[in-house]
């Protein structure tokens, strides 16, 4: 069974390519990767604004947006939702602080 997030993933993906006009998330990748990162950002600025608020309702859907911003953003990339999984997965279990150790230097 397929989840709502690789649903999402697929819709994204086919509508890349759709008519702008009539397709946000073509008009959005039109207009490039640069304006898709900022959306990315705005979203995460307004889910720690709702957060901070305490305004769960809000927190909610500005969250939604963030996913699917990002998600967009994936699709850009060419990074597949279960690359994303994959490394959730490869890190459960594992203290944040441990797997920040065990990251590559800058």
């Amino acid at each position: 069974m397929r989840s709502t997030l690789h649903n999402l993933e697929q819709t994204i993906r086919q509508r890349r390519s759709a008519d702008p006009s009539t397709s946000y998330v073509a008009k959005l990748t039109g207009k490039g990767r640069a304006k898709i990162a900022q959306k990315v950002g705005e979203e995460a600025v307004e889910t720690v604004i709702a957060a901070m608020a305490g305004d769960r309702e809000g927190a909610v859907g500005e969250s939604a947006d963030l996913i699917f911003h990002l998600m967009v953003l994936l699709a850009d990339l060419d990074v597949p939702l279960d690359a994303v999984l994959d490394e959730l997965d490869r890190r459960e279990g594992m203290s944040g602080i441990a797997e920040k150790a065990a990251r590559p230097a800058d």
